[in-house]
């Protein structure tokens, strides 16, 4: 490509470790890449990071650190045979005394057999390795792999780090760009920490005729706003589930609605979003108020019903009402404690005093013998036994004192104490 149609990311791609902006964890003092370039030993690395935070960029910085041939691969476009072919380059380089640092992006495409080819190669050092991926490296590399190489994670720029990238770009392309301080700060937020979005948005203004500079609100006509991160099937879709639902547990409604219009502004389908609540409102706030569950269904069918814009107030209401009703995942501990119980008691049959008795003989084995109607008893409550006789009796559910849970527990309490005299 000449350099003329190469696009500003890649023509302002730093060259050394020094000259990446941002992830001083990685490679500030004594983080784990600043240690392989200072020892100029590097290792085989998976670089786990969102989408523009410098992982191709590190990979070629740390190939120029150590004076090794870089070979790039990417796992959309490459197989095995490409691997075995990469590799046999490698393995005569490496006769001739020359390092090979082996950098595929994307690493998560590659099946278990192509991970697997891999092996090998790394076990006898014919190739350091180095994985870029945007996807949770323990969801999708095996084992095997994961093993043989240490774990960097990148993450988001922020909006100094991508100031200081802004004004890098103004000094190679040898003009300010026709942005106000206010709209400077703004296209770095508009950037979500991604350095390609930036750079590319860069060089559409560079190039782009404004009669005078641009305000946030122009700025936002002027370019289109980077696509909030959510994948809706990935790691990052999991990772913002489980903060609603944390938040929920929580208490914090705000940061709930936060988490959940994430979701929503990323395509996430608000089905999903509601099949989740519904969850939640059963697991986690249970019978403290059981209004949770109908409310629950009501606000999901609403947006059947309505669908966006309308329905994201069904939504939204839903999450309000969620957050701030009260907790209680016993019903949930229950239900998991009886489903214990019958796996180890499965065969021991009902007591005969519950059991229906519609023929004589039934009669007349014991069926229904004893058996006592409760609204016939003064109290409507009789104490008889209901759990197999070689059983005996078991407590699975112990409400909380917690919303209407203490309601409950007020007639439990009632009923034990009863039972307890019955049995006297």
């Amino acid at each position: 490509m000449s350099e003329k149609n190469r696009p500003l990311a890649d023509l302002m791609r730093p060259t050394t470790i020094d000259e990446v902006v941002g992830q001083r964890a990685l490679l500030g003092e004594n983080g784990l890449i600043r240690r392989m370039v200072d020892s100029k030993k590097l290792s085989n690395l998976i670089l786990w990071g969102p989408p523009g935070c410098g992982k191709t960029t590190i990979a070629r910085a740390l190939a120029n650190s150590t004076d090794m041939d870089f070979v790039p691969m990417s796992a959309v476009f490459s197989g095995t045979a490409d691997i075995k072919k990469a590799m046999d380059a490698a393995k005569m380089r490496q006769n001739l005394g020359m390092g090979t640092l082996l950098f595929i992006d994307e690493i998560h495409r590659f099946n278990k057999t192509q991970q697997d080819t891999l092996l090998p190669y790394l076990e006898d050092g014919t190739v350091v390795f180095i994985g870029a991926t945007t996807e949770n490296p323990s969801f999708n590399l095996n084992n095997a792999l994961l093993s043989r190489c240490h774990i960097g994670v990148l993450q988001p720029l922020d909006t100094d780090d991508l100031l200081v990238l802004l004004g890098r770009a103004e000094k190679f392309l040898g003009k300010k760009l026709p942005l106000d301080n206010d709209a400077r700060i703004h296209l770095c937020q508009m950037s979500d920490g991604d350095a390609r979005f930036l750079l590319n948005t860069c060089e559409y203004l560079s190039s782009a005729k404004f009669k005078k500079q641009l305000t946030p609100d122009a700025l936002d006509s002027a370019v289109q706003k980077r696509a909030p991160l959510s994948d809706k099937t990935g790691d990052e879709h999991y990772n913002l589930i489980s903060a609603v639902h944390k938040s929920l547990r929580a208490s914090d409604t705000d940061a709930a609605l936060y988490w959940v219009a994430r979701m929503m502004t990323g395509g996430q389908d608000a089905r999903y979003i509601f099949r989740r609540l519904t969850r939640f409102a059963m697991e986690d706030v249970g019978l403290a108020d059981p209004n949770a569950l109908p409310i629950a269904i009501a606000a999901w069918d609403a947006y059947e019903r309505m669908g966006s814009p309308e329905g994201d107030i069904a939504l939204a209401e839903l999450v309000i009402y969620l957050g701030t009703a009260p907790k209680s995942n016993r019903t949930d501990k229950a239900i998991h404690a009886a489903y214990a119980a019958a796996r180890e008691t499965g065969s021991l049959p009902p007591p005969k005093n519950i059991l229906n008795a519609p023929t004589k003989m039934m009669k007349n084995m014991g069926y229904g013998a004893g058996y006592i109607y409760e609204p016939d008893t003064e109290s409507g409550f009789s104490g008889q036994n209901c759990f197999p006789e070689k059983m005996g009796r078991r407590t699975f559910y112990t409400p909380v004192e917690r919303g209407f849970e203490r309601e409950i527990k007020k007639r439990l309490d009632y009923w034990n104490t009863l039972r307890k005299k019955l049995s006297e």
